[in-house]
């Protein structure tokens, strides 16, 4: 099947469409949706942890930028049948986790519908944002975190069986220390929503150059979306830099590959269509 998104995203022509983010004048603003039957189930995931998601993945793309959230807008779609109780768990827990990030909401919108459903603008702040542009020949790729968790207990959940209240499923973990602290040396970067293997051939088709393998990866590792981890291109010169904020923030980082002259793509599938 031919990626839709992307042809969606086609029939768009301003030049801020292409990040995680659009930039513009010093702010970022961001907006990602979370569908009940999409992204989650209801007997999966309680409201509490429905709501810390929705915002968690949203603040995602705001660190992936090296901005940080100050605003967002919630719109809610609810079925009639939910209680005051459950809209109670999933506003607090999406304001909990807001505030853990210095962000306030300040609005939005609520309708009623036969599912779930969540979009988030955040509007964030940066004075020198990190873009998926960037990445030249002989630059280095890596990945922060340990990937293949996510789509293991995702495949656990489709089979009927419970996982950890931490599984980065329930509760992505953001880099944001590992970002702020690193921005002077990284040249580009993103998160990692959509699999490695697919994230990595967006940030490769950005910056029209292909791959070395220095490490070789998995199809569990590559293919398992929803992670929210970091990939990052910086010049080699600056590793010994990286790899010294990553151990400071206590951020696994794995360097997979090197920027080179040739066509190199990974086999993936589109996620969203």
């Amino acid at each position: 099947m031919a990626d839709l998104e992307s042809f969606i995203i086609s029939k768009f022509s301003s030049s801020y469409i292409g990040d995680d983010a659009a930039c513009i004048d010093g702010y970022c603003y961001s907006m990602d949706s979370f569908f009940e039957d999409v992204h989650f189930r209801q007997e999966w995931m309680n409201m509490n942890q429905i709501g810390r998601k929705s915002m968690l993945i949203n603040i995602s793309d705001a660190i992936a930028m090296n901005a940080k959230p100050h605003f967002a807008l919630v719109s809610l779609s609810l079925p009639k049948n939910i209680t005051k109780e459950d809209i109670e768990d999933l506003s607090t827990s999406m304001q909990i986790c807001a505030k853990e990030f210095g962000c306030e909401i300040i609005g939005g919108d609520t309708i009623c519908s036969d599912k779930i459903t969540i979009s988030i603008t955040i509007i964030s702040k940066s004075d020198n944002p990190l873009f998926r542009a960037g990445l030249k020949d002989g630059y280095l790729l890596a990945y922060t975190g340990i990937l293949g968790e996510s789509k293991k207990d995702l495949d656990r959940l489709f089979k009927g069986e419970k996982i950890e209240s931490s599984s980065k499923f329930y509760e992505p973990i953001l880099r944001s220390d590992f970002i702020y602290k690193s921005r002077e040396f990284l040249a580009c970067g993103m998160d990692i929503s959509d699999g490695l293997f697919c994230d990595t051939n967006k940030l490769l088709d950005i910056n029209n150059c292909g791959l070395e393998l220095i490490s070789d990866i998995s199809n569990e590792v590559g293919m398992s979306g929803e992670e929210y981890e970091m990939l990052i291109g910086f010049d080699k010169t600056n590793l010994s830099k990286v790899e010294e904020i990553a151990k400071e923030t206590n951020t696994p980082l794995v360097v997979f590959g090197i920027a080179s002259n040739n066509d190199f793509r990974f086999s993936c599938k589109p996620h969203h269509f």
